[in-house]
């Protein structure tokens, strides 16, 4: 309508006719992308559908295992893109243009620690390395699960041990009781520096957590009020 100076009823049949010629896709209400004539028969048009997390998903970021694999902190390769969202859309698995999203709500408080990837002249959020690592130990699932998150933490210790101050600004500023028994008992069997375990040791809620909710078998450890799955904790304390 802005572009060509039509009303609104002109340019939906504009849109219409150029989609069902096959110039044009619709990618979801009111969003289209232009098709290039070598595809025309592909399932996928766009060379990088992280251009299309802006448009769909905003006020929000890419995070979990895309961000772990966009900033080096895993060598697994991953089919989906992981979407943390403050816009209401149903939870789980989405496909457009033949690519997976995995979308999880996530509170307007957590929209922060990001960093702006330019892709095609357009800016994505991307969780950074600090934020990542604390929204997959809250959340395992979109770390790929919780094996897989200790091995990223493991990496990320490597890259950014030597330096936690952001990363505790960041905990500090979420401020969930939960969220230090989990990464407490993460840094302390990783051999995270002994400051940052007190740290987290510090700010200690009452009441107890999972560090993964989905496990079925676990162990209590008391001095971090924290139920541990028995594959990662050997020797119950109670």
């Amino acid at each position: 309508m802005k572009a060509l100076d039509l009303d609104r009823a002109h340019a939906a049949k504009l849109l219409a006719g150029w989609h069902k010629q096959g110039v044009i896709r619709r990618i979801a209400r009111g969003l289209y992308v232009p098709i290039s004539p070598g595809a025309l028969k592909k399932t996928q048009v766009l060379q990088d559908p992280w251009i299309l997390v802006p448009e769909l998903y905003a006020p929000g970021y890419i995070g979990g295992w895309s961000a772990l694999e966009h900033w080096g902190l895993t060598e697994q390769l991953f089919r989906s893109i992981c979407v943390l969202t403050n816009k209401r859309t149903a939870y789980g698995e989405t496909k457009h243009q033949g690519i997976t999203f995995f979308i999880k709500y996530t509170p307007k408080k957590m929209l922060f620690g990001t960093k702006v990837v330019w892709r095609e002249q357009i800016k994505v959020q991307v969780s950074d390395p600090h934020k990542t690592m604390l929204d997959i130990i809250d959340d395992p699932h979109i770390g790929a699960g919780l094996q897989h998150v200790i091995d990223c933490l493991s990496e990320y210790k490597k890259q950014y041990g030597k330096n936690l101050a952001q990363l505790l600004d960041y905990a500090a500023r979420i401020n969930n009781g939960a969220l230090f028994k989990k990464f407490g008992y993460l840094a302390e069997k990783l051999g995270f520096d002994e400051s940052f375990v007190t740290e987290c040791t510090r700010r200690l809620t009452t009441g107890y957590a999972h560090l993964d909710k989905t496990a079925q078998n676990n162990n209590l450890v008391t001095k971090w009020r924290l139920w541990v799955p028995r594959t990662l904790n050997h020797d119950q304390q109670g």
